[in-house]
């Protein structure tokens, strides 16, 4: 061990891994707005990164007299690290960490691909629960807005009404181009590519239960988001009354069962919408080009050399400006549909009779609406841990749902509305 790693540390509410990428700086900016004010858990602040010159820039929010070359800067508010590696175990006493080291502890990711999060679950749920330890991936776009929108729809079906399915169709707005940055590009390709080994990996465990749905299934769409809920419902059907806090209330218990007594399961799905013919066809375009190369080497190799060909224009390397990110927007609209009666679903032929509509909007969804939920789902575990489930590897849905997540996010401009509750023909 190096005299750094020997050198005392003081404690830290949250360590970013990551800061000096380029979602990471969004991510860092969001968290810098809750550093060290009177009504914010957050007191103290750690980054780690890869890349020093990138993570003591004055763009990530501090002030540059914070920075040098020192990895011990005077501020017992924040430091940075300049590579994850230097963050021994025994410096690192934050509350919030990678779950990859010897001391476990609570840990949030934006992570969306399906395979790592399964295998993630797979490797770590028992450990992570005999350690009291959190993993909760998909704390981002990917996929807090699916799983909060399916839930923001299923409470408007109140009963003897229930849901059979509910169909997510997600629009991406500007005034400018759209534009993503690489390494989201690299995390799409990578899903694909990674399609075989997930399936192989489901082979390879115990079944799950099934969430019991109402009628019959819709077509099954490949979507990050569909695979997140699709955990949570199954979370939840072996856990009808969702999973107890490390130490919960009394009132806290109650709030919890009332909360989750109110969701019924259905069917979800996510499509992309687009308001013409050739955002459609741009669409299908770009998952062919994914498709057809993903599963290969050489094909990953020309994904990734050209980036703006392959997604017609929609990742680069370099990213989008910070004018193309101020003027995205997203819509996601959440049909349901199902009966007015659900008593009446086991008759023949019995076709839905109700349609209700919900929609989420809000700012550009990777580098704006991801740090604003990471941050909120990172504070929410700082200042409600008792309430939360003790240790485990989680979907954001299970763990976060019962909570204020969905208050505090409209707050920072996320909204959740009701569009229209009708009748459908018979």
């Amino acid at each position: 061990m190096d005299d750094q790693s020997q050198s005392p540390s003081p404690p830290y509410d949250l360590v970013i891994l990551g800061a000096s990428g380029f979602t990471g700086k969004y991510v860092v900016r969001e968290a810098l707005k809750f550093l060290n004010i009177p009504s914010s858990p957050l007191k103290s602040l750690a980054l780690a990164g890869r890349n020093p010159t990138k993570l003591t820039k004055p763009q990530l929010g501090f002030p540059p007299q914070h920075f040098s070359s020192d990895p011990y800067p005077q501020s017992r508010h924040y430091r940075p690290f300049f590579n994850p590696s230097s963050l021994h175990p025994n410096q690192a006493h934050s509350q919030l960490r990678w779950p990859f080291s010897p001391l476990w502890c609570d840990y949030l990711d934006i992570c969306g691909e399906p395979e790592f999060m399964e295998r993630m679950e797979m490797k770590f749920h028992e450990n992570a629960m005999e350690t009291g330890s959190l993993v909760v991936s998909a704390c981002g776009f990917d996929s807090v807005p699916a799983e909060l929108g399916w839930m923001f729809n299923s409470r408007q079906w109140v009963s003897p009404a229930v849901p059979n399915q509910i169909e997510a169709y997600l629009s991406l707005e500007s005034e400018k181009r759209i534009v993503g940055n690489f390494g989201t590009y690299e995390s799409a390709i990578l899903g694909v590519s990674n399609a075989e080994k997930l399936q192989e990996l489901r082979r390879s465990r115990p079944k799950r239960a099934k969430p019991v749905e109402i009628g019959l299934w819709a077509v099954k769409l490949p979507s990050a988001d569909s695979i997140v809920v699709r955990r949570t419902l199954a979370t939840l059907t072996e856990n009808p009354q969702g999973l107890p806090g490390v130490n919960e209330s009394a009132e806290q218990i109650k709030k919890r069962e009332a909360f989750w007594s109110m969701m019924k399961p259905a069917h979800f799905g996510v499509k992309l919408a687009s308001k013409t013919l050739s955002g459609v066809i741009r669409f299908i375009t770009v998952g062919v080009f994914m498709g057809l190369l993903g599963g290969n080497a050489i094909g990953r190799w020309l994904l990734f050399k050209f980036p703006s060909f392959f997604s017609l224009g929609w990742f680069t390397k370099k990213g989008p400006s910070e004018d193309e990110v101020r003027s995205a927007t997203f819509k996601m609209w959440f049909v349901g549909r199902g009966f007015s009666d659900g008593n009446q679903v086991s008759q023949a032929n019995m076709k839905p009779d109700m349609e209700i509509v919900t929609r989420l909007m809000g700012p550009e969804i990777g580098y704006l609406t991801t740090p604003i939920i990471l941050v909120q789902c990172a504070l929410i575990l700082l200042s409600e841990r008792d309430n939360l489930p003790k240790g485990g590897v989680f979907p954001p849905g299970i763990v976060f749902g019962p909570t204020d997540l969905q208050e505090r996010l409209q707050q920072k401009g996320i909204s959740f509305d009701v569009i229209s509750k009708k009748a459908l023909p018979a």
